[in-house]
Protein backbone atom coordinates (compact mmCIF):
# COMPACT_ATOMS: atom_id res chain seq x y z
CA UNK A 1 0.00 0.00 0.00
CA UNK A 2 2.83 2.38 0.82
CA UNK A 3 4.37 1.75 -2.61
CA UNK A 4 1.04 2.43 -4.31
CA UNK A 5 0.65 5.67 -2.33
CA UNK A 6 4.14 6.73 -3.39
CA UNK A 7 3.43 5.98 -7.05
CA UNK A 8 0.10 7.83 -6.89
CA UNK A 9 1.81 10.88 -5.38
CA UNK A 10 4.47 10.75 -8.10
CA UNK A 11 1.86 10.64 -10.88
CA UNK A 12 -0.59 13.16 -9.44
CA UNK A 13 2.11 15.67 -8.45
CA UNK A 14 4.67 15.07 -11.15
CA UNK A 15 5.39 18.77 -11.40
CA UNK A 16 6.58 18.80 -7.77
CA UNK A 17 8.96 15.89 -8.36
CA UNK A 18 10.16 17.00 -11.79
CA UNK A 19 13.56 18.30 -10.72
CA UNK A 20 14.43 14.99 -9.05
CA UNK A 21 13.19 13.03 -12.07
CA UNK A 22 15.30 15.09 -14.46
CA UNK A 23 18.40 14.47 -12.35
CA UNK A 24 17.72 10.75 -11.99
CA UNK A 25 16.69 9.88 -15.56
CA UNK A 26 18.68 12.26 -17.75
CA UNK A 27 17.48 12.31 -21.36
CA UNK A 28 14.64 9.92 -20.53
CA UNK A 29 12.86 12.84 -18.86
CA UNK A 30 11.72 13.98 -22.32
CA UNK A 31 10.03 10.62 -22.92
CA UNK A 32 8.43 10.71 -19.46
CA UNK A 33 7.00 14.19 -20.02
CA UNK A 34 5.90 13.25 -23.55
CA UNK A 35 3.94 10.30 -22.12
CA UNK A 36 2.28 12.43 -19.44
CA UNK A 37 1.17 15.20 -21.82
CA UNK A 38 0.01 12.65 -24.39
CA UNK A 39 -2.06 10.80 -21.79
CA UNK A 40 -3.48 14.00 -20.30
CA UNK A 41 -4.68 15.23 -23.69
CA UNK A 42 -5.31 11.97 -25.51
CA UNK A 43 -6.99 9.62 -23.04
CA UNK A 44 -10.40 10.56 -21.65
CA UNK A 45 -9.71 8.51 -18.51
CA UNK A 46 -6.66 10.54 -17.40
CA UNK A 47 -7.74 14.21 -17.20
CA UNK A 48 -6.37 14.34 -13.64
CA UNK A 49 -2.74 14.31 -14.78
CA UNK A 50 -0.83 17.61 -14.37
CA UNK A 51 -0.79 19.86 -17.41
CA UNK A 52 -0.39 23.63 -17.02
CA UNK A 53 1.67 23.48 -13.84
CA UNK A 54 3.83 20.68 -15.29
CA UNK A 55 4.66 22.75 -18.38
CA UNK A 56 5.48 25.81 -16.31
CA UNK A 57 7.68 23.92 -13.85
CA UNK A 58 9.35 22.00 -16.70
CA UNK A 59 10.43 25.35 -18.13
CA UNK A 60 11.84 26.31 -14.73
CA UNK A 61 13.79 23.05 -14.51
CA UNK A 62 15.15 23.66 -18.02
CA UNK A 63 16.37 27.10 -16.91
CA UNK A 64 18.42 25.41 -14.18
CA UNK A 65 20.11 23.22 -16.77
CA UNK A 66 18.02 20.11 -16.29
CA UNK A 67 16.74 20.08 -19.88
CA UNK A 68 17.12 21.85 -23.21
CA UNK A 69 14.17 24.26 -23.38
CA UNK A 70 13.77 24.15 -27.17
CA UNK A 71 13.89 20.35 -27.33
CA UNK A 72 11.43 20.25 -24.42
CA UNK A 73 8.95 22.53 -26.22
CA UNK A 74 9.24 20.56 -29.48
CA UNK A 75 8.67 17.22 -27.73
CA UNK A 76 5.67 18.42 -25.74
CA UNK A 77 4.06 20.18 -28.71
CA UNK A 78 4.29 16.85 -30.56
CA UNK A 79 2.77 15.04 -27.56
CA UNK A 80 -0.10 17.54 -27.32
CA UNK A 81 -0.88 17.37 -31.04
CA UNK A 82 -0.75 13.56 -31.10
CA UNK A 83 -2.85 13.27 -27.94
CA UNK A 84 -5.64 15.46 -29.29
CA UNK A 85 -5.53 13.65 -32.64
CA UNK A 86 -6.01 10.27 -30.96
CA UNK A 87 -8.81 11.67 -28.81
CA UNK A 88 -10.53 13.16 -31.85
CA UNK A 89 -10.16 9.92 -33.81
CA UNK A 90 -11.76 7.87 -31.02
CA UNK A 91 -14.68 10.29 -30.85
CA UNK A 92 -15.07 10.25 -34.63
CA UNK A 93 -15.04 6.44 -34.67
CA UNK A 94 -17.67 6.23 -31.96
CA UNK A 95 -19.82 8.83 -33.68
CA UNK A 96 -19.73 6.94 -36.96
CA UNK A 97 -20.21 3.50 -35.43
CA UNK A 98 -22.97 4.26 -32.93
CA UNK A 99 -24.65 7.63 -33.46
CA UNK A 100 -24.73 7.73 -37.25
CA UNK A 101 -25.98 4.14 -37.24
CA UNK A 102 -28.71 5.00 -34.73
CA UNK A 103 -27.40 2.62 -32.07
CA UNK A 104 -27.23 5.11 -29.21
CA UNK A 105 -30.08 5.23 -26.71
CA UNK A 106 -28.68 8.15 -24.72
CA UNK A 107 -27.95 10.89 -27.28
CA UNK A 108 -30.53 11.87 -29.87
CA UNK A 109 -29.33 12.51 -33.42
CA UNK A 110 -30.60 16.10 -33.46
CA UNK A 111 -28.43 16.91 -30.43
CA UNK A 112 -25.41 15.58 -32.26
CA UNK A 113 -26.30 17.66 -35.32
CA UNK A 114 -26.51 20.79 -33.17
CA UNK A 115 -23.12 20.00 -31.67
CA UNK A 116 -21.70 19.51 -35.16
CA UNK A 117 -23.06 22.91 -36.20
CA UNK A 118 -21.54 24.54 -33.10
CA UNK A 119 -18.12 23.01 -33.80
CA UNK A 120 -18.21 24.13 -37.41
CA UNK A 121 -18.85 27.71 -36.24
CA UNK A 122 -16.89 27.95 -33.00
CA UNK A 123 -14.96 24.67 -32.80
CA UNK A 124 -11.63 26.21 -33.75
CA UNK A 125 -11.81 28.65 -30.85
CA UNK A 126 -12.90 25.86 -28.50
CA UNK A 127 -10.00 23.62 -29.52
CA UNK A 128 -7.42 26.39 -28.99
CA UNK A 129 -8.82 27.90 -25.79
CA UNK A 130 -9.55 24.55 -24.15
CA UNK A 131 -5.81 23.86 -24.12
CA UNK A 132 -5.59 26.14 -21.10
CA UNK A 133 -8.54 24.64 -19.22
CA UNK A 134 -7.75 21.54 -17.12
CA UNK A 135 -10.08 18.54 -17.62
CA UNK A 136 -12.02 20.41 -20.35
CA UNK A 137 -9.04 20.11 -22.74
CA UNK A 138 -9.21 16.32 -22.39
CA UNK A 139 -12.81 16.16 -23.61
CA UNK A 140 -13.02 18.90 -26.26
CA UNK A 141 -11.17 16.92 -28.98
CA UNK A 142 -13.25 13.83 -28.18
CA UNK A 143 -16.49 15.79 -28.59
CA UNK A 144 -15.10 17.44 -31.74
CA UNK A 145 -14.65 13.99 -33.26
CA UNK A 146 -18.03 12.85 -32.00
CA UNK A 147 -19.61 15.91 -33.62
CA UNK A 148 -17.76 15.23 -36.90
CA UNK A 149 -15.84 18.49 -36.97
CA UNK A 150 -13.93 18.47 -40.27
CA UNK A 151 -10.51 16.84 -39.87
CA UNK A 152 -8.59 19.57 -41.68
CA UNK A 153 -10.12 22.32 -39.57
CA UNK A 154 -9.54 20.38 -36.37
CA UNK A 155 -5.91 19.60 -37.25
CA UNK A 156 -5.08 23.24 -37.98
CA UNK A 157 -6.49 24.51 -34.68
CA UNK A 158 -5.12 21.50 -32.82
CA UNK A 159 -1.58 22.32 -33.94
CA UNK A 160 -2.00 26.05 -33.26
CA UNK A 161 -3.41 25.42 -29.80
CA UNK A 162 -0.63 22.98 -28.92
CA UNK A 163 2.10 25.43 -29.94
CA UNK A 164 0.52 28.34 -28.03
CA UNK A 165 -0.18 26.25 -24.92
CA UNK A 166 3.15 24.46 -24.62
CA UNK A 167 5.41 27.30 -25.75
CA UNK A 168 3.75 30.00 -23.63
CA UNK A 169 3.86 28.02 -20.39
CA UNK A 170 7.27 26.38 -20.89
CA UNK A 171 8.99 29.62 -21.88
CA UNK A 172 7.21 31.50 -19.09
CA UNK A 173 8.55 28.94 -16.64
CA UNK A 174 11.99 29.17 -18.24
CA UNK A 175 12.24 32.94 -17.81
CA UNK A 176 10.22 33.50 -14.64
CA UNK A 177 9.65 30.15 -12.91
CA UNK A 178 12.62 30.40 -10.56
CA UNK A 179 11.84 33.87 -9.21
CA UNK A 180 11.07 33.59 -5.47
CA UNK A 181 7.71 35.36 -5.72
CA UNK A 182 6.62 33.20 -8.65
CA UNK A 183 7.57 29.96 -6.89
CA UNK A 184 5.63 31.04 -3.81
CA UNK A 185 2.49 31.88 -5.81
CA UNK A 186 2.54 29.23 -8.54
CA UNK A 187 -1.03 28.04 -7.92
CA UNK A 188 -2.40 31.59 -8.09
CA UNK A 189 -0.54 32.24 -11.33
CA UNK A 190 -1.94 29.07 -12.94
CA UNK A 191 -5.49 30.04 -11.88
CA UNK A 192 -4.97 33.46 -13.45
CA UNK A 193 -3.84 31.87 -16.72
CA UNK A 194 -6.91 29.64 -16.74
CA UNK A 195 -9.29 32.54 -16.01
CA UNK A 196 -7.82 34.67 -18.80
CA UNK A 197 -8.01 31.76 -21.23
CA UNK A 198 -11.62 30.83 -20.48
CA UNK A 199 -12.96 34.38 -20.89
CA UNK A 200 -13.16 34.36 -24.76
CA UNK A 201 -14.94 30.99 -24.76
CA UNK A 202 -17.47 32.22 -22.20
CA UNK A 203 -18.03 35.36 -24.29
CA UNK A 204 -18.65 33.27 -27.41
CA UNK A 205 -21.14 31.10 -25.51
CA UNK A 206 -22.93 34.17 -24.15
CA UNK A 207 -23.26 35.66 -27.64
CA UNK A 208 -24.59 32.37 -28.95
CA UNK A 209 -27.20 32.27 -26.18
CA UNK A 210 -28.32 35.84 -26.96
CA UNK A 211 -28.56 35.05 -30.66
Amino acid sequence: MELLATLADLVLRLDVHLGALASAHGAWIYAILFAVIFAETGLVVTPFLPGDSLLFVAGGVAALGGMDIHLLVAALVAAAVLGNTVNYSVGRWLGTRYFDAGRSRWIRREYLDRTHAFYERHGGLAVVISRFVPIIRTYVPFVAGLARMSYGRFTAYNAAGAVIWVASLCYAGYFFGNLPWVKANLSLIIVGIIAASVAPLVLAWWRERRA
